[in-house]
């Protein structure tokens, strides 16, 4: 099966490098499949969850934005922020979450609404990425 190296750093650190059979991101005008021999592409991605597969096995990872980089050897995406499941705070991404709704609610159009708006999409995106990994089976089936 045909593969690429996919590298997603952050200014911390090297959160995932290997090779993979596809991965699914979200860009500026929405979803977008990488999948190996992709044409070069640079775009911007929105906060949202990451799907990466390797041997028929699904890794999601929760991304606050950044960009997405296809080149012909690898695909590298520099991260404003990345977490793997396991790293997420689930009680901290829930109170965000409120005070994002909350900040939303309490000025709607203004320039902390739209602040807001962004914390809400960051802290869906890793109440998602958790969520998944609540859900999944472990050991064998």
């Amino acid at each position: 099966m045909a593969t690429f190296r996919l590298e997603i750093v952050t200014a911390e650190r090297m959160v995932f490098s290997d090779d993979v059979t596809a991965l699914i991101a979200w860009g500026v005008e929405g979803q977008l499949g990488i999948l190996p021999h992709h044409a070069p592409l640079m775009t911007m991605l929105q906060p949202g969850d990451l799907m990466i597969r390797k041997d028929r096995e699904e890794e999601y990872l929760a991304i606050s934005g950044g960009f997405l980089e296809v080149r012909p050897d690898k695909v590298i995406i520099l991260a404003d922020a990345c977490e793997q499941a396991d790293e997420i705070d689930v009680a901290r991404a829930e109170e965000a979450k409120k005070r994002a709704q909350e900040t939303m609610k309490a000025a709607p159009m203004t320039v902390d609404a739209a602040s807001a708006e962004a914390a809400l999409r960051r802290s869906l995106a890793r109440l998602k990425v958790a969520e998944r990994r609540r859900r999944k089976p472990i050991g064998p089936a």
